[in-house]
């Protein structure tokens, strides 16, 4: 509850409800039904303002000292988001193409909207384990570990250790990296298929 209402405070003070927004990726949005734009022109845009919006969420939870928790309720807020931001992008394209729009085109979106997001955030994991909490790995796993005693009463303490050891070899900042962006590619997949799937519409022959 602590982290919607932080949120929804966040998102009135940068003006996200205004209808006059001042930051000139919005503003390039707005002009996309007045010029030809690209599928990787839109790509841009839409992904900075996820990547943007991924990091505001970032730096919250650090204030919030949930950063290294991975709650699952932020995940949700996440995905939702994501699926919002990647189909505005799509049907965006769409009404600047003349209301013409292949699957291709909204594959392109969204891959290259997930792209430049994964990477704006990998960025500031970086920032956030090298210079804000280098500590946040072991935070980590320390909360998954407790997490695993209490609700597995008949674990031992060695049987959690080795878990969290196990993991640990695979939380190399490269390692996360890759996974970071091969899983926000399959998001981006997932979502521009289905919704290019519905939203397509080919230029007659």
């Amino acid at each position: 509850m602590v982290f919607l209402n932080t949120l929804a405070f966040v998102l009135r003070k940068l003006n996200f409800y205004s209808n006059k927004p001042q930051i000139s990726v919005i503003k390039n949005i707005k002009n996309m039904e007045n010029q030809r734009i690209t599928p990787a022109q839109t790509a841009l845009n839409f992904g900075i303002i996820l990547g943007a919006y991924n990091i505001i969420v970032g730096i919250m939870l650090y204030f919030l000292n949930m950063h290294y928790q991975n709650d699952q309720t932020v995940g949700i807020i996440n995905i939702v988001f994501t699926v919002i931001i990647i189909m505005v992008g799509i049907i965006q394209y769409k009404k600047a193409n003349e209301g013409f729009l292949s699957l291709t085109e909204a594959l392109k979106i969204g891959l290259g909207v997930a792209v430049i997001s994964g990477v704006l955030g990998i960025i500031y994991y970086f920032i956030l384990t090298g210079i804000l909490d280098p500590e946040t790995l072991d935070k980590s796993l320390e909360f998954q570990k407790q997490k695993m005693l209490s609700s597995d009463p008949e674990m031992s303490v060695e049987s959690a250790n080795k878990f969290v050891e196990m993991q640990r070899k695979f939380s190399s900042p490269l390692i996360i990296s890759a996974f970071a962006i091969v899983g926000s590619l399959f998001i981006g997949f997932v979502i521009s298929l289905i919704g290019g799937l519905i939203v397509k519409k080919s230029r007659p022959e």
